[in-house]
């Protein structure tokens, strides 16, 4: 398997803390480390990219830090899918491409959060 170009950039965000609104209440973090490829992380990656708000509460999240369940209620299945994604008190399986679409899912995402807030326009 060739290597994924957009890596590097996603790699070097590693540990990066940003104020993303003008009056400081909104921030991103990103922490990304690459792993050995297992079944539970076929890209070789450990992520989480999130968005917090005025109190430090995530409002956004990119991760996969644990599986998710396929579907609510007593028919949902357990261990679903590890890339994930959290807005608000949802979590929703993510279908990882690559880096790029990773990061730009993540500011979509972000972008469409604190628009919907009134936070940006």
């Amino acid at each position: 398997m060739d290597r994924d170009p957009s890596l590097d950039a996603l790699l070097g965000l590693d540990g990066q803390v940003y104020v993303i609104d003008p009056e400081g209440d909104h921030w991103v973090r990103f922490v990304v480390r690459e792993v050995p490829a297992t079944a539970a992380k076929p890209h070789g990656l450990d992520y989480s990219l999130t968005l917090h708000g005025p109190d430090g509460a995530r409002l956004v999240g990119f991760d996969n830090a644990h599986p998710v369940r396929s579907g609510a209620g007593p028919g949902g299945r357990a261990g679903g899918a590890q890339d994930h994604r959290h807005r608000l008190r949802t979590v929703r399986p993510y279908e990882y491409a690559d880096a790029a679409r990773l990061l730009e899912d993540f500011w979509d995402e972000v972008d469409a959060l604190l628009r919907a807030k009134g936070v940006i326009r």
